[in-house]
């Protein structure tokens, strides 16, 4: 389908965005009397936001909090008001389950790193429109560890123990964070605060200085035929990859879980949905239902591809940034073949990677997997916590973590609370409670332990 013909109707969730959130942003980011609408983005406005939100560490700073002095008092209640109605958990999350979530990832460690890396992040850019607004929103093809670390700084404090329910939690403060971000990104691409049906043209201006904020004010963006940037479909998109597309991941590398396990996963990541705005009638409960809204959205994003297709680029710049960090010239392929292996033929395409390995190298990737399901299976019969496949993964992702989180001289400094969190959960991965002995003293001999960050 040509894109031309590609429209959105009213009710379509493109075309719906987050009013509570936009709201707040609007307060914030609106029209002021100093500050003429022609002249870019209000620069000092969202300094002022960065440091209110920047003072939310842990779910605990947002009972009763207020906002500093020097915000505006229209704005001030706006904040006040916004933290006030979001921070609550639905009625419907189920502390048990989001408790076995948490266990899950912590019991499977460094895997879920590189399901991350190599799973999640590849399957966000397989939507063009979503791809489209990645790339706006800082040109990830050269800033690719920005985004890895942004993500990872949200989904580490909302799956370790107690992140969406405890008080010294950090999940539920950070997805209000990342919900006004979304805000923010809307607000500065359509220059105003999104209409309830929109159908216009925001007409691209000449660069007006560097930063995300002055590149997303000067793109320029077609509602029409784009739909709004951050809609509610392409949140429930990104979701589903850090749910369901996790969760497949596990089953592609033979180490699925049980269907309890995995409904229990997707429950906590829903919950975090309704933290970040996301309407409940696009989340999936089951493995199914997410399986068929996750295709059926990349099937209408391929039907309505776009001529400047950003997805090869990111994809590329992806696992590009991940090769960087594997030591052996042998292993340098790993990335794309894993991604691949991962997120399958179509999104592989989508992504400019079927092309970029050598077919002596794809065979014996091939090779080595087969071989890995093979010996996992008769291994399970001796031992039941015995996984090749988990083992390889772990040590990856432990890398991977180390060096694209830990290092503080990477884009994107974490903030030292966060860092002190992951480094307790490096250590503490070092050992895979399921896998017998001689596993795990080579998992030990592999990897190594870090001194903890300094403040």
């Amino acid at each position: 389908m040509k894109r031309d013909a590609f429209r959105l109707d009213a009710g379509h969730p493109g075309l719906r965005a987050d009013p509570l959130a936009d709201g707040v942003i609007g307060a914030i980011l609106g029209p002021r009397a100093d500050h003429a609408p022609g002249q870019g983005p209000d620069m000092a406005a969202i300094a002022q936001l960065n440091r209110e939100i920047a003072r939310w560490q842990n779910n605990a700073d947002l009972a009763g909090w207020r906002a500093g002095a020097d915000l505006p008092p229209h704005a001030a209640a706006a904040l006040e008001g916004y933290v006030a109605a979001a921070c609550a958990l639905p009625a419907w999350a189920d502390p048990a389950r989001i408790a076995r979530a948490e266990q899950l990832f912590m019991e499977l460690s460094m895997t879920s790193c590189t399901l991350l890396f190599c799973a999640s992040l590849p399957q966000c850019y397989v939507v063009p429109d979503l791809a489209a607004v990645l790339h706006v929103a800082g040109q990830l093809e050269q800033h690719t560890d920005y985004r890895v670390r942004a993500t990872a700084a949200m989904i580490f404090p909302v799956m370790m123990r107690g992140g969406l329910t405890a008080a010294a939690g950090g999940g539920v403060a950070q997805a209000l964070k990342v919900r006004l971000i979304h805000a923010t990104i809307r607000h500065l691409v359509l220059r105003g605060e999104p209409d309830a049906a929109p159908a216009r043209a925001v007409p691209p201006l000449a660069a007006r200085g560097p930063g995300l904020q002055q590149a997303l004010y000067a793109h320029g963006w077609d509602v029409d035929r784009l739909g709004l940037p951050c809609n509610q479909e392409q949140l429930a998109y990104t979701l589903l990859t850090f749910g369901y597309v996790f969760l497949q991941g596990l089953r592609r590398l033979g180490i699925g879980l049980a269907p309890a396990d995995e409904e229990a996963y997707l429950h906590a990541w829903n919950v975090l949905g309704h933290l970040l705005g996301i309407e409940r009638g696009l989340m999936a409960d089951t493995m199914d239902e997410a399986q068929a809204m996750f295709e059926a959205i990349q099937a209408r994003g391929r039907a309505a591809a776009r001529p400047d297709d950003p997805r090869p680029a990111l994809g590329r710049a992806l696992v590009g940034n991940l090769q960087a960090y594997i030591p052996l010239r042998l292993l340098k392929p790993a990335p794309v073949l894993l991604t691949r292996h991962l997120c399958g033929e179509a999104a592989s395409r989508d992504l400019g990677l079927e092309g970029r390995v050598a077919w002596a190298s794809r065979l014996a990737f091939a090779l080595v997997m087969a071989a890995v399901r093979g010996i996992d299976r008769v291994g399970r019969l001796f031992s039941p916590g015995f996984s090749l496949a988990r083992l390889a993964s772990r040590i990856l992702g432990y890398h991977l973590t180390v060096k694209l989180l830990m290092d503080q001289t990477r884009p994107l400094k974490l903030p030292t609370a966060l860092l002190n969190q992951v480094d307790g959960v490096v250590r503490a991965w070092h050992c895979d409670p399921r896998a017998p002995r001689w596993m795990n003293a080579v998992e030990r001999r592999l990897t190594t332990r870090r001194p903890s960050p300094k403040g």
